[in-house]
């Protein structure tokens, strides 16, 4: 394998990285720290950005950050995701089995809800990832779930994650009773050149690299080719890694980068 001819002691470029080990840029310490501020004042966030920006990697580390003593993530993602599967996906979390009908499990979910704050001082943070694939009526849905008590407090704080457009559908009128009700909106966006090269250098350093890797003549390259995603970059560069060690390169040039990228990935 690549790794042991480059003397990496772990796997860079891989999706199971520690949240920890993470590259953290501006974006995604802005994003965090309004997600936190959003779940401490259970709020109703969105956050959107372009295939390949981390966004489920956002929330992987956002998760991970939480006190847990006081808040606790319930996690969807489901391209199907109906209301009824919706109420029943968040009690079987909560270890319940859930009702029938869907009114019968909302006024259960609200229940343990109250539950879980009255007894264990847990509030809930809903996670509904892949959000751009919901239909309208599990959209409404959540207007509904959040107009509780005559809309004088959240049960929850609850966020939808989506492409970029989850928020186009949003701007339209069918559905301003819902956007009228977002409290937090982030974007993530691509990486620019900089960035790019601190993330590499991050995760090579996480697999413990001890010189460069890639020279800058090919950080350039994967920028161009990559556009700045995260899921590209990993691509390109595992791919390179794999050739330079195969034919015995020990740095990464950009003439290997092209010839990794016409051949492999084109």
């Amino acid at each position: 394998m690549y790794e042991s001819f480059y003397g990496l002691s772990r796997t860079p470029f891989s999706r199971d990285i520690p949240t920890g080990e993470l590259y953290e840029s501006m974006v995604l310490e802005e994003t965090l720290g309004r997600l936190e501020y959003a779940a401490e004042r259970k709020w109703f966030a969105v956050i959107t950005g372009e295939c390949g920006t981390g966004k489920t990697t956002t929330i992987r580390r956002y998760a991970q950050t939480l006190d847990t003593s006081r808040l606790r993530v319930l996690y969807l993602s489901d391209s199907k995701l109906t209301p009824r599967h919706f109420y029943k996906g968040l009690l079987e979390q909560l270890g319940c089995e859930a009702k029938f009908y869907r009114g019968d499990a909302k006024r259960q979910l609200h229940r343990e809800i109250e539950l879980m704050q009255g007894i264990h001082r847990l509030h809930p943070v809903v996670v509904v990832d892949e959000a751009h694939l919901l239909d309208r009526e599990m959209l409404e849905e959540v207007r509904f779930l959040l107009n509780v008590k005559m809309d004088a407090q959240s049960p929850m704080a609850l966020i939808l994650v989506g492409q970029s457009e989850l928020w186009d559908r949003l701007q339209l009128q069918a559905y301003a009773a819902i956007r009228q009700r977002i409290d937090v909106q982030c974007k993530l966006t691509h990486y620019d050149r900089a960035e790019v090269e601190a993330y590499m250098k991050r995760h090579l350093a996480y697999a413990g690299a001890t010189h460069d890797i890639f020279s800058e003549a090919a950080i350039h390259d994967i920028y161009q080719f990559s556009s700045g995603s995260a899921r590209l970059i990993n691509k390109v560069c595992t791919h390179c890694l794999m050739y330079g060690a195969q034919n015995g390169h020990r740095i990464i040039d950009d003439h290997m980068v092209k010839r990794v990228i016409q051949g492999e990935l084109s």
